[in-house]
């Protein structure tokens, strides 16, 4: 499984995951159609499927015009059929998505959105977790609770390690300098951090990660317990 990632809008990313033999392609949460055409029409590839981990409109903002062209299925979680546009695949927690050459388990992992999913390829070792964990970082919490979005990521933090992290934004090298400022002696923390801005640097983008390094370096999944959690989520927000 070939993975291209898609710089969109301001710092998102979108994720082209394809089979390099049969053509067959997947985008994960496409915020707009044009980059994501440009690479299937580079790549030469048929676009089966869009995955959406949640409804937010730059994660699906190019939902419509992806489908209409390629006649892809939109995957989302069943609870947002009716906030995730021209959805055709409803899927939900713990379930196995197997189309093509592709195979995913479905994990809900609300917080961030109440119906926010995260699409594990478990063969692959990757992990699609949209705005939940970011690198370095979780997602705001807009419509859950912060026990659901501390328990969304102790769910994320208990796969093997060496896991990839593919996230929905460029969000790292802030997130990494609220990491320091709460951990600030922290050694890998800073080797990550030496890291990050090289590839930033070099245009590069700092993802993947891998769980390891996020249990390590990230101050979220380092909380010790759900108060802990919530005092470092809110001063995040005014960070």
């Amino acid at each position: 499984m070939e993975i291209k990632i898609i710089p969109c809008l301001n710092d998102n990313y979108s994720y082209l995951i394809f089979d390099k033999n049969k053509k067959n392609a997947c985008v994960i949460d496409p915020s707009e159609s044009l980059p994501v055409i440009k690479e299937i029409e580079k790549n030469q590839l048929n676009l089966k499927y869009i995955l959406n981990t949640h409804h937010h409109y730059d994660h699906v903002g190019g939902n419509k015009e992806l489908k209409k062209k390629y006649h892809s299925k939109i995957v989302g979680f069943k609870d947002d059929k009716d906030r995730i546009p021209e959805i055709d695949i409803l899927v939900e927690n713990n379930q196995i998505w197997k189309k093509e050459s592709f195979e995913a388990k479905v994990y809900h992992i609300p917080g961030h959105t109440t119906g926010h999913i995260a699409f594990h390829f478990i063969k692959e070792k990757k992990i699609f977790t949209g705005d939940t964990l970011f690198s370095l970082g979780c997602g705001r919490i807009f419509e859950g609770t912060h026990e659901q979005m501390f328990n969304s990521l102790n769910k994320i933090k208990k796969l093997p390690k060496d896991t990839e992290i593919y996230c929905g934004h460029e969000y790292t090298l802030k997130n990494a300098n609220f990491c320091l400022a709460n951990d600030p002696n922290n050694s890998k923390l800073k080797e990550k951090i030496f890291k990050i801005k090289k590839n930033l640097d070099n245009n590069l983008p700092s993802i993947p990660s891998i769980l390891a390094d996020e249990i390590e370096c990230n101050i979220f999944l380092k909380a010790k317990n759900l108060e802990n959690f919530s005092k470092l989520r809110d001063l995040k927000d005014n960070f």
